[in-house]
């Protein structure tokens, strides 16, 4: 169903049809955001004059360092269409080297700068790689998805992250995982704030004694904060408290059924979430007071998502701070947090991606009081995303002309 204005099904309210139609970009937008930023490793991970492939809304594509800078190109070659990662070869510091027929590229400009089976061709020189802009900060290594225009600019980085990441005084420390299932249900997953539901369980919750509740009831006159200026991040700001009343214990017709393990428990933090554009939620105040819990949904294709754990700490600015927080994240917030406790919306997203695989499921599901902020966030996504990535040609890879 690739255009929802045209859904014709007659068990689906007609007003269902007529409302998501506001964010039918957000529906169309299976493979992310064109023209946004995306982290696509951690620093660490990218090591000097070793080529790394990776996949990023569908497109193939190839990163490297030279002398410290990191470079993205597209990993297809031009001649006849092949993946240059198939069999890495780089015969200088600065080149890649086709394995099928010796056409070498320019890692910095994506220049076809030799063919080395057939050195007076007129190719040479006159063609490149399509190549994306690439930037570090904070310990990631973020690449533009888009088209850049020669001698122009792509937006700045700070605009596709989210408030305040960026600060001098944040350090952040995180792991990277591929999930399998669509980027979108990795954000309404940690946004959704029912969800906690599928956390009762967690090790987390008795390890740390945190009072997080079964669920949030919803209370009247629910306001969200939603950021639209065009010079700053654009994103939807759930503050919790004031919207809802946390539930620690259920009924069912009218019988006690279920309760929290700490609903007096002493180690508070959660107070507010948000989602920002492309696909980046936070959660303040967790798993510390002092730290915020940043995840960035990094769409690979419609099925699959890069998921980034990033935990940023205030006021670490000082060597021994570095290295009190590494301690702490390797033998406590990573196994805790990021593992034990995130491993449930892992779960949860694995579980959800048939249901929304043919895109009927934005069609059929039942949303409910709790879910306005999963709407806010829909049309806000659809009114400011920059493009749709749509899926590249099957084979090629775009073509720079240079005659």
């Amino acid at each position: 169903m690739n255009d929802v204005s045209d859904a014709k099904n007659p068990i689906v309210d007609p007003a269902v049809v007529a409302q998501l139609k506001s964010w039918g970009g957000y529906v169309d937008a299976k493979l992310g955001f064109r023209n946004h930023w995306y982290p696509v490793r951690f620093s660490d991970e990218l090591e000097e004059g070793k080529p790394s492939p990776f996949q990023l809304g569908g497109e193939k594509l190839l990163i490297n360092r030279i002398d410290g800078k990191a470079y993205c190109m597209a990993d297809t070659c031009l001649h006849r269409g092949v993946p240059l990662s198939e069999k890495i070869e780089c015969y200088s510091k600065a080149t890649i080297t086709c394995w099928y027929h010796g056409w070498t590229y320019d890692f910095k400009d994506g220049n076809l700068c030799d063919i080395l089976t057939d050195p007076n061709s007129k190719m040479i020189g006159n063609r490149a790689l399509q190549t994306y802009p690439v930037e570090e900060a904070k310990g990631l290594v973020f690449v533009f998805l888009g088209d850049v225009a020669e001698g122009d600019k792509p937006p700045a980085l700070a605009l596709d992250l989210p408030p305040g990441f960026l600060d001098e005084d944040r350090y952040a420390l995180g792991i990277r995982r591929e999930i399998g299932s669509n980027w979108r249900l990795g954000a309404e997953n940690g946004f959704d704030t029912t969800h906690i539901f599928i956390h009762k369980d967690s090790t987390y919750i008795t390890a740390r004694d945190a009072p997080i509740p079964l669920g949030f009831a919803t209370l009247p006159g629910l306001e969200l904060d939603i950021h639209d200026r065009d010079d700053a991040p654009k994103g939807v700001v759930d503050p919790l408290m004031g919207n809802y009343q946390p539930v620690f214990a259920a009924e069912i017709d009218g019988k006690p059924a279920l309760s929290s393990h700490r609903p007096d428990g002493a180690h508070q933090t959660i107070f507010r979430i948000s989602l920002w554009l492309p696909g980046i939620l936070t959660v303040e105040n967790h798993p510390e007071p002092d730290i915020t819990q940043v995840e960035f949904y990094v769409p690979i294709d419609e099925r699959r998502h890069m998921y980034f754990q990033v935990l940023s700490k205030a006021g670490v600015t000082q060597p021994e701070q570095v290295q009190r927080y590494r301690e702490e994240f390797t033998s406590l917030h990573e196994p805790l947090a990021l593992r034990g406790f995130n491993d449930d919306d892992i779960w949860a997203r694995e579980a959800s991606q048939s249901f929304y695989d043919d895109d009927r499921g934005w069609l059929e599901e039942q949303l409910f009081e709790a879910d306005h902020n999963l709407i806010a966030w829909r049309k806000l996504a659809s009114d400011h995303g920059r493009g749709i990535q749509r899926p590249p040609k099957t084979g090629a890879a775009k073509v720079v002309e240079k005659l």
